[in-house]
């Protein structure tokens, strides 16, 4: 089986600055996250997806076929949700996303029964004859969703989808996020900076850094503790046994009331318990580190130099 996007030997410029550099990407269906800091390429990569910028090298494929070929069919089969909340505000949210749906190719009556369905999905069938000028920002959001998802698309690419949303309304696009692939079997590309979001929702990850990859496979390995790690919290002020450790060759980091304990190699939870005892020292806790997708993301930056 085809992988869902193949990019190679992808590169682009923008006058001098390299926005992608040689890059050469296999990605499979699914929920994908799509990471990197300010410039690393990410909407330069979205927008070669559509075939709405044109790449100075390389191929690109989505669905097994080159996008340069027909782009606009392609772009038919792929939902896009752009960064930011321009929408169209004279317009009602149907009139909005049966819009969308006929730039799809959708029939109109096809166009606005299918605006119907989805504006009841993301929550605004209610508000579906209020002109998108009157929504909050939460609603302008769901809009823009309703209006990717509209033509039925096999690919859904989302460009900060929970930008300047509250906490509930985060939750909330999030939890439609994760049920699009499983009710549709539409396949997620969600483009972030947000990381909980990322491990909330998706499990493959790209890193991008400089236009390169830096890390592109599931994300279970890129979060797996490294082995002899340990998350230690003591019983009372933790500088006596933060010193014990390091005396026994440990290397400890402070985070927060908590210390990051990496043991000699060869040596195990155990070793800090004795340790700890023989200084005369507490632990109240101790167990594996569980890396963040954040601290696993920066680690992945900063090896990269």
């Amino acid at each position: 089986m085809s992988a869902l996007i193949e990019l190679s030997g992808v590169s682009k410029h923008y006058g001098e600055l390299l926005a992608l550099d040689a890059v050469d990407l296999e990605l499979p269906e699914g929920r994908i996250g799509l990471l990197g800091p300010n410039g690393a390429g990410k909407s330069t990569l979205l927008k070669s997806l559509l075939g709405l910028v044109e790449h100075d090298s390389g191929v690109v494929r989505i669905f097994g076929e080159e996008v340069r070929r027909d782009p606009f069919e392609i772009r038919a089969r792929i939902g896009y949700m752009p960064e930011g909340d321009a929408v169209m505000p004279e317009l009602t949210a149907l009139e909005y996303t049966s819009f969308a749906g006929e730039l799809t190719g959708l029939p109109r009556p096809e166009a606005v029964s299918r605006a119907h369905q989805v504006l009841h999905y993301v929550g605004l069938g209610e508000a579906r004859y209020r002109r998108l000028g009157s929504f909050s920002t939460g609603m302008k959001q769901r809009a823009r969703l309703a209006q990717a998802l509209v033509g039925d698309p096999k690919l859904l690419l989302l460009d900060e989808p929970t930008s300047g949303l509250d906490p509930r309304g985060r939750d909330e696009m999030l939890a439609l996020i994760r049920d699009i692939p499983e009710r549709t079997g539409t396949s997620v590309m969600l483009s972030t900076h947000i990381l909980p979001d990322v491990e909330k929702t998706c499990d493959h990850v790209v890193v991008l850094a400089r236009g390169k990859v830096l890390y592109n496979g599931a994300l279970g390995p890129l979060i797996t503790s490294e082995a002899g790690v340990y998350e230690v919290r003591a019983k009372g002020d933790p500088g006596g046994l933060r010193k014990a450790l390091e005396l026994g060759r440990c290397v400890v980091q402070v985070q927060g009331s908590a210390l990051e304990v990496k043991v000699p190699e060869g040596e195990g939870p155990q070793y800090v318990l004795r340790l700890a005892l023989e200084a005369g020292e507490q632990v109240r806790h101790l167990a594996p580190l569980k890396k963040t997708l954040e601290r696993a993301f920066l680690q992945t930056i900063e090896r990269a130099g």
